[in-house]
């Protein structure tokens, strides 16, 4: 058995190593930058400490699908070259891919794999058949693993997918889409902090930083809006985060983490009974805080933004964006499934993506979804351990099979048959 690569290529993160193995060995943004103090893109490692205050950013892979083939190469090639040391031409590579990508778009990555590489065979899977596979072998003895079958929401950078899988394959019939993702929830929140605070439109890298840290998912969004507004101590939200200075600290920071998680240990009654008497004292005393602000920090506050942000991928339409809820999302795709699958699929339902790790993210699908789910199913909602490496696990699970070669394709096979017909073996 030749060498396998495992390769999730990710619109905001590449995960890569060995097949096998039970952790990528590089995780890398998918992207090239530029910092101010460079005049060209370069490729981001493992370790990058530059200052990344307003870099600028190319992405091959735009909405979730290859739209640049020749950067997609020129970052791969330092990927296999440079970071996994691999040769190509002896070694087999597993691919994941979006659901539903274009042919046009398959053409041009078989022949990035195949003749501009070399690879000696492919393999390509898409995300949610592979998590399906690493849940159903780290639990054997569960439901999903006995019925073959569960439902799996990928909340990523470009996108969100509801897939049905049943026995490893993905049911494409049942598949639902949100066009969200975790890029679209970095621009949400540089477009509100901009015109509130600062202008931070350029600052990907920072804004990101800010979502993973402080931005959370609220069981109530209306009791949450009253607590944003209180004045002081009484607002749980309020917490500040300090922009990099380019001196000492070339990274943002929060300014106080602890009062940051105040609002997972308040109860909800007690945050909302009124305080008169503090919320004068804090009244008079706001404007002779604002005399004392530290002028040498760069600096902004952040309140009902940090809920506010992950709400689009509940309620999008309070946007203005014509697209379903992911809860209405889930309903519509089990209800596309075979009337025998439905409660078996509300019972297997598994959360990966980068985008599932907001704090309370399970807690309010449970509670949006019970109320459309006939009361006879039961729901349970599975959290992956890790859900923005369990994708690759998942893949080397695949790729350590005994079988997994015969369902390769070998780029002899590729150069007599093409692409398209190549394609068929994938059963996508």
């Amino acid at each position: 058995m030749s060498n396998v690569v495992v390769l999730d290529n990710g619109g905001g993160l590449i995960k890569a190593g060995q097949g096998g193995e039970r952790d990528p060995a590089v995780v890398i943004p998918n992207c090239l930058y530029r910092p101010l103090t460079s005049k060209k893109f370069l490729h981001p490692t493992t370790t990058t400490e530059e200052d990344l205050t307003s870099a600028a950013i190319r992405r091959p892979i735009d909405r979730g699908y290859l739209i640049n083939p020749d950067l997609q190469r020129d970052i791969w090639s330092h990927l296999f070259n440079s970071l996994l040391h691999v040769s190509p031409s002896s070694s087999s590579l597993l691919l994941t891919e979006p659901l539903f990508s274009l042919p046009s778009i398959q053409r041009s990555t078989d022949e990035l794999i195949f003749e501009d590489f070399g690879f000696n065979s492919l393999f390509v899977a898409d995300s949610p058949s592979l998590v399906h596979l690493y849940e159903s072998s780290r639990r054997p003895d569960s439901l999903l693993s006995e019925a073959q079958c569960s439902l799996v929401v990928d909340c990523g950078f470009s996108f969100t997918h509801v897939a049905p899988v049943f026995q490893n394959c993905t049911l494409n019939y049942g598949v639902k889409r949100i066009d969200l993702g975790g890029k679209a929830l970095t621009n949400y929140l540089k477009e509100l902090v901009s015109y509130r605070s600062i202008n931070v439109m350029d600052e990907t890298f920072l804004m990101d930083d800010v979502k993973e840290k402080l931005c959370f998912v609220s069981l109530d969004v209306e009791t949450d809006l009253q607590i944003a507004r209180k004045q002081g101590k009484d607002n749980l939200f309020r917490c500040t985060y300090v922009l990099p200075d380019g001196v000492t600290h070339k990274k943002g920071y929060v300014e106080d983490p602890e009062a940051a998680q105040r609002h997972l240990r308040a109860s909800p009654s007690a945050a909302m009974e009124p305080n008169k008497e503090a919320y004068q004292l804090e009244t008079i005393a706001k404007t002779e805080e604002r005399k004392r602000v530290d002028l040498t920090k760069n600096e902004f506050d952040l309140m009902n933004e940090r809920f506010l942000v992950p709400e689009m991928i509940f309620q999008p339409a309070d946007l203005g964006m014509n697209e379903a809820g992911l809860a209405e999302c889930i309903v519509r795709a089990v209800n596309a499934c075979h009337p025998y699958l439905r409660p078996v699929l509300y019972q297997s339902i598994i959360l990966t993506g980068g985008s599932t790790l907001f704090p309370r993210f399970a807690e309010r699908l449970q509670k949006d979804l019970r109320p459309l789910v006939p009361h006879e199913y039961q729901v349970k909602i599975t959290t992956q351990n890790d859900p923005i490496l369990d994708v690759w696990r998942g893949g080397s699970l695949l790729a350590s099979s005994p079988n997994f070669e015969s369902t390769c394709v070998t780029k002899a096979e590729y150069e007599e048959h093409g692409s398209a017909r190549c394609r068929r073996r994938y059963f996508h």
